[in-house]
């Protein structure tokens, strides 16, 4: 995998939509937060455009992304929001240049579309918190993403869920939001999981929308050769008048009783204010045990 050139002070990163829409006043705790950090924020065009929902209309946010992955003065591109959008314009982009020089994606939720499509170029992305997310965001947050664009040595360490599935793996770090990851199942997006270990995460699903999407990517064989398995923010989660029966815990554990490798729960990361940075496509060691579990990267 390639890994993009690390930040240093003085570096411009691009804030583009490419999907929902995003303002400048909207921007001001974020850009406050870069400038923190001797870093200088550009607005791509698409911010401050509100195509319904948009940011822009296809082409525009086409156009935007395009030009802040060609031009090298931007170091790192940061996504203003997820919600829905970036599908739309996946297959319009031409990541020629970027594979030459790529440099840093940031973003979660429906920017797991780019992270699996940039993943399948051989490319290192980050999920970490967007612009939109900057105003909620635990100091833990922002400061893992700090420390993944300036490439200092950071590891993560929480106590250990009693639902976990012990065990020790190693591999490269993939995944990011479950239904988009659902969703690009069967595209040249389709990320291939084999030795490597999954992270997933979402946001308002019914229980039984859950279990489904992990049945189908069991039978696309994302399980099949997987190393570890982590599962993020599972947030707001609804069930029917009618419960399904299990919750996202048991969902998993249930779907996943013939593998041997290790799971960790309630992981912070996902749409949740603890939204720690993870450098997807960066080999980690994963370590479960009874009283913690800690992700480190290697």
């Amino acid at each position: 995998m390639k890994i993009p050139a690390y930040l240093q002070k003085g570096d411009t990163v691009a804030m583009v939509c490419t999907a929902r829409s995003f303002t400048r006043d909207e921007a001001q705790e974020a850009v406050s937060l870069f400038e923190s950090w001797g870093l200088n924020i550009v607005f791509g065009s698409t911010i401050d455009i509100n195509a319904n929902q948009l940011g822009g209309t296809d082409e525009q946010r086409t156009d935007d992304l395009q030009r802040m992955m060609d031009d090298d003065s931007i170091k790192a591109i940061w996504i203003a929001r997820g919600g829905y959008g970036t599908v739309r314009i996946i297959d319009k982009l031409d990541f020629s240049k970027f594979v030459k020089n790529p440099k840093w994606v940031i973003g979660f939720s429906d920017i797991t579309v780019l992270h699996s499509h940039i993943h399948n170029l051989g490319i290192a992305t980050l999920h970490a918190i967007m612009p939109y997310s900057v105003p909620k965001a635990l100091n833990e947050a922002k400061e893992t993403l700090r420390q993944a664009l300036f490439n200092e040595d950071y590891q993560i360490e929480i106590p250990s869920n009693s639902s976990n599935k012990t065990g020790n793996a190693e591999g490269l770090l993939v995944g990011g939001n479950l239904s988009i990851i659902y969703s690009l199942l069967g595209s040249k997006s389709s990320i291939n999981t084999k030795n490597k270990i999954l992270y997933l995460e979402d946001l308002d699903e019914y229980l039984y929308h859950i279990d489904r999407m992990f049945y189908n990517l069991k039978r696309n064989g994302y399980f099949d050769d997987l190393n570890g398995l982590i599962i993020g923010g599972m947030t707001d989660m609804h069930d029917n008048q009618i419960p399904f029966g299990y919750d996202v815990k048991q969902i998993v554990l249930d779907l996943c009783k013939e593998y041997n490798f290790p799971i960790c729960f309630d992981f912070p990361a996902g749409h949740i204010p603890d939204n720690r940075a993870l450098n997807l496509g960066t080999k980690v060691s994963l370590n479960i045990n009874n009283e913690s579990t800690s992700l480190k990267y290697i």
